[in-house]
């Protein structure tokens, strides 16, 4: 359930894939997991983050911050480094906190995290419904496959 997923599927994405094949599984597809999913759900957008590379521009390289504060200083507190960091990868469930306030607010496990998550989408989550088209697309799809098949009408 670790970090391995994320590496077998970061490579590929690099190479160029863009499919990431068995958000959820365990044991080899035998076993399909909630907390799993959402685990990698959070990976995969980690992986997303990274293929889409460092944008490199006077912005970003902060060149008009490099010479309002001159050599030697203190870049980390500086307001243009905050707003660059917020705008990095943002994990949900990878906590990067101290280990004291980990443990103050309860030592849970990512996995743990993220089972809870599942658990509040399953609960609460109302999606939207599809358009009358492509329900309508849905069913043709159906009806000509029991056609096909020689599946009698319901009708």
């Amino acid at each position: 359930m670790g970090h391995e997923k994320t590496l077998t599927a970061m490579i590929p994405a690099l190479a160029g894939a863009n499919m990431i094949y068995g958000l959820g599984m365990l044991e080899s597809g035998i076993t399909f997991d909630y907390g799993q999913l959402v685990l990698d759900c959070e990976f995969a957008r980690m992986i997303n983050f990274t293929v889409h590379g460092i944008p490199v521009s006077d912005e970003s390289l902060a060149v008009d911050v490099i010479k309002e504060m001159g050599p030697g200083k203190d870049f980390l507190m500086h307001p243009h480094t905050f707003k660059g960091m917020r705008s990095q990868s943002k994990p949900e469930l990878v906590d990067r906190r101290m280990r004291a306030t980990w443990e103050e607010r309860g030592a849970t496990s990512a996995y743990e995290r993220a089972v809870e998550k599942a658990r509040w989408i399953l609960a609460n989550h109302q999606p939207d419904p599809l358009p009358e088209a492509v329900l309508a697309g849905i069913r043709q799809i159906v009806l000509d496959t029991e056609r096909e098949l020689g599946v009698p009408s319901a009708s």
